[in-house]
């Protein structure tokens, strides 16, 4: 049998991985082979944006399905165009979204308010007064945190509310009936006990008191998802989850899933940094760096967050509300002056050409500033975005500069949480990255490299990001028995092609002095929040 049909044939019967991953811009969809997850064997995807609906960022549920549904014909179209089969059944499929955030139901499973994301900025209170009763940090975007507030702020919803969860809790629970959540994103919902995989039970218990008397009704433990670790069973797919992925009703019913994860969780997977001293870089909407740690951190750090691998191992995560999206305008910029002057451009060449002239910029980008918050950062003491170019009368005000700079902002707040995570002594040997903006070679990656002063790798096996996460994931279902960290360096990463940039000493200084600058700047961007 030829190497195509064996392939066909794998399809055929299902020997195959489905990985979805619902991110910040698009819906992913990512199918592999079971037994060689490095093997991607077709990609469908479908384009979404959230929107400000009030004071809170959504997505409206209906998208959540017809985006689904379009990622999933798309990826269905792929593998028959690629590999001559119509697939109708895989062997396990699993389900990956942005993490944290509030999806509330009531008895009768009706969402009671819109989907609040990760990306709101609207919990101060609570995150604060939970953060000081727990004596550990409580992020403002975490779903206990949006819990609180709700009861702070008497919305008239709370005393309906009978099961909070994640995007990705939600989809799985409607594609298989189970309320259940993989451990990585259940540990941005409520802190996790490392003794038991699960919720802390003291922190529990602090909550219901606190809550005692008031509009939420029961205890807190009865309205979130059961917690799983990778490989565990995570239920199958319903003959009603079936129809609402591909409702031209081919898919059949039975397949496993996986516990849903994050897209943090699924960011480690798909860079292989699921073991102690290793950590990687997620790079889109937000940024975020996940560092898996070899001890407990001194004391609580408001910059850091506690939360864990999808194998439930301590991980310290240092996030930023504000990624690449401000590049990616001044990217589109350029891109339309291309057009305009009749040498049009696609986005891919625009990047390239950009990228390359960041690096003929100044060390430091010549005295420029850059700050992309499009929206609040709790890392900074903002609570709402405005993005900045700033520049001094003496500054070197050219492309190289203005690009180095835009690419520098982006690592800026990161820059900022990992200094405190230095401070922790937390050992890391490499920082592997992905996200768009590493696939022009060696300039995002050496520009990372100079602001974490470490080593950065960037591995071609990652190039569908999260989905490809949750493929890996959902294939280690039948591998549960070999821990993760294992699984994933002997059968995953062991033949990969990883391309490592070291610090290069003239980036590092020249990092250091811009971010100097950026701190300083910061009163510049705190009183743009206040008076524009």
């Amino acid at each position: 049998m030829s190497t195509t049909d064996a392939v066909a044939a794998a399809i055929r019967e299902g020997r195959t991985a489905l990985g979805i991953e619902l991110g910040s811009t698009r819906i992913k969809a990512c199918l592999v082979l079971a037994d060689d997850p490095t093997r991607v064997l077709a990609v469908g995807g479908h384009a979404w944006e959230n929107r400000l609906d009030g004071r809170n960022w959504t997505y409206a549920i209906d998208e959540v399905w017809t985006g689904l549904q379009s990622a999933f014909a798309e990826l269905v179209d792929d593998v028959e165009k690629t590999h001559g089969v119509r697939p109708d059944v895989f062997g396990a499929i699993g389900i990956s979204a942005m993490m944290h955030g509030y999806l509330a139901f009531d008895a009768q499973d009706e969402l009671l308010v819109p989907f609040r994301t990760w990306r709101n900025t609207t919990t101060g209170a609570a995150a604060a007064e939970l953060s000081e009763l727990f004596g550990t940090n409580i992020p403002l975007r975490w779903s206990v945190a949006h819990v609180r507030q709700a009861v702070l702020d008497a919305e008239p919803h709370v005393p309906d509310v009978r099961f909070v969860t994640t995007l990705a809790g939600y989809v799985h629970w409607r594609l298989t009936g189970r309320r259940v959540l993989g451990i990585g994103d259940a540990s941005g919902m409520f802190p996790i006990d490392s003794a038991t995989n699960d919720y802390d039970e003291r922190m529990l218990a602090q909550f219901d008191a606190l809550s005692a008397g008031g509009p939420l009704a029961g205890a807190l433990r009865d309205l979130l998802p059961a917690v799983l670790v990778a490989g565990e069973d995570a239920g199958s797919l319903t003959a009603a989850g079936a129809a609402l992925l591909d409702p031209s009703g081919a898919l059949r019913a039975g397949i496993a899933l996986c516990p849903p994860e994050g897209d943090a969780g699924t960011g480690m997977v798909a860079t292989g940094a699921v073991a102690p001293r290793t950590g990687n870089v997620s790079a889109g909407t937000s940024i975020f760096a996940m560092v898996v740690l070899e001890r407990a951190l001194s004391q609580p750090h408001e910059e850091l967050d506690l939360v864990t691998t999808p194998a439930g191992d301590p991980v310290a995560m240092v996030h930023c509300n504000n990624g690449a999206s401000e590049l990616a305008a001044w990217v589109g910029l350029f891109h339309r002056f291309a057009a305009a002057s009749g040498t049009a451009l696609d986005a891919d060449a625009v990047y390239g050409v950009l990228f390359e002239e960041a690096l003929a910029g100044a060390a430091d980008a010549g005295g420029l500033l850059a700050y992309n918050h499009l929206a609040g950062e709790p890392i900074v003491g903002t609570d709402a975005g405005r993005p900045l170019f700033v520049r001094t009368p003496d500054s070197d005000f050219s492309l190289a500069n203005v690009m180095r700079a835009q690419l520098y902002g982006v690592f800026g707040t990161l820059a900022l949480g990992m200094r405190v995570l230095d401070g922790e002594q937390a050992g890391l040997d490499r920082m592997f990255a992905h996200g768009g903006m590493f696939r022009t070679a060696g300039v995002a990656q050496r520009f990372l490299a100079a602001a974490l002063d470490a080593p950065v790798a960037v591995g071609d096996t990652a190039a569908e990001g999260g989905a490809w996460g949750a493929a890996v994931l959902a294939a280690y279902l039948t591998h549960a028995d070999t821990d993760l960290s294992a699984y994933l360096a002997d059968d995953v990463f062991a033949a990969a092609a990883v391309d490592v940039a070291d610090p290069d000493p003239a980036d590092v200084a020249g990092f250091a002095s811009f971010l100097d600058r950026y701190s300083a700047g910061l009163a510049v961007e705190r009183a743009a929040v206040e008076h524009l």
